[in-house]
């Protein structure tokens, strides 16, 4: 039996129909209305995400709007992370796939051996730990995602190189996650409330020293489409699968469109905590 999996690369959009897209496509992949799907994406202008269950009294709104950066909230579960200079990727199927069973941990790491492989395909050292030791004073529900690597997280020299998440439904799942390409990590500082700008510096220093670009990792900057040429590459070697190449249908575009109005770009789902 052909293992097809639909690719879908979408242009540079805004955080909450990036959001809306990824969730339209578990329903569709649900229903059998789409193969399973590897969707590589980017955001414009940048967003701010928090995580499913994230205060938004983390975010400084003032700042937010001075910078001109969107805001949304994700389906999936972490903490805050800066989009800008990355490539995004999402991984979709329905729950009953191979990929996806055996719970979140064990999905996890099956995507994590194609993720590792497109990192060796561009020279990146990249390791996942089954458990990674958490500096001396590290705040592990602190706001900042990339600033405390998980258990089984993408590290290179003990720094977060990749950044995932998973969002689990009865009938589908939806893994997504951050690869920063180039750029100031601390960006994100800016958009974060802190008791005063001392601490600011010091969640900024925190991050630099537990954190990674694609462009530091290699001493030199990796387009985003060269990126996507490795994980398409990686994905297919791993999996063994077949591409179908299609776009959103009309029928994923409205209901994307319905998500983006009525969730991911309202108030009711962004400040709900």
């Amino acid at each position: 039996m052909t293992n097809i999996w639909r690719l879908l690369i979408s242009p540079p959009a805004r955080g909450a129909w990036n959001m809306a897209v990824d969730e339209a496509l578990m329903e569709f992949c649900a229903r059998g209305e789409s193969h399973p799907v590897l969707r590589l994406y980017a955001w414009e202008p940048p967003c701010l995400s928090l995580g499913q269950a994230q205060p938004v009294g983390d975010v400084h709104r003032t700042r937010l709007t001075e910078k001109g950066w969107d805001l949304v909230r994700r389906p999936t579960g972490g903490r805050a992370i800066l989009h800008t200079d990355e490539l995004t990727y999402a991984v979709i199927a329905p729950a009953t796939h191979e990929i996806m069973g055996g719970g979140l941990l064990e999905s996890y790491m099956r995507i994590s051996r194609f993720l590792l492989m497109a990192l060796d395909h561009l020279a990146v050292p990249a390791v996942s730990q089954k458990e990674y030791p958490l500096p001396e004073g590290a705040n592990p529900k602190g706001p900042v995602c990339f600033e405390v690597p998980s258990n089984y997280e993408i590290t290179v020299n003990g720094k977060k190189l990749i950044g995932s998440a998973q969002f689990r439904r009865k009938e589908s799942v939806l893994q997504h996650g951050s690869l920063p390409l180039y750029g100031d990590l601390t960006r994100i500082t800016l958009a974060l409330n802190h008791t005063d700008e001392e601490q600011r510096q010091q969640s900024a220093t925190r991050l630099l020293e537990r954190a990674i670009t694609l462009e530091q990792a290699l001493g030199r900057i990796v387009t985003w489409q060269e990126a996507a040429d490795a994980f398409i590459q990686a994905f297919a070697e791993t999996f063994g699968v077949t591409w179908e190449i299609r776009p959103l249908t009309s029928d994923e575009l409205a209901r994307v469109a319905q998500l983006e109005e009525e969730k991911y770009a309202h108030p009711s789902w962004t400040e709900r905590v």
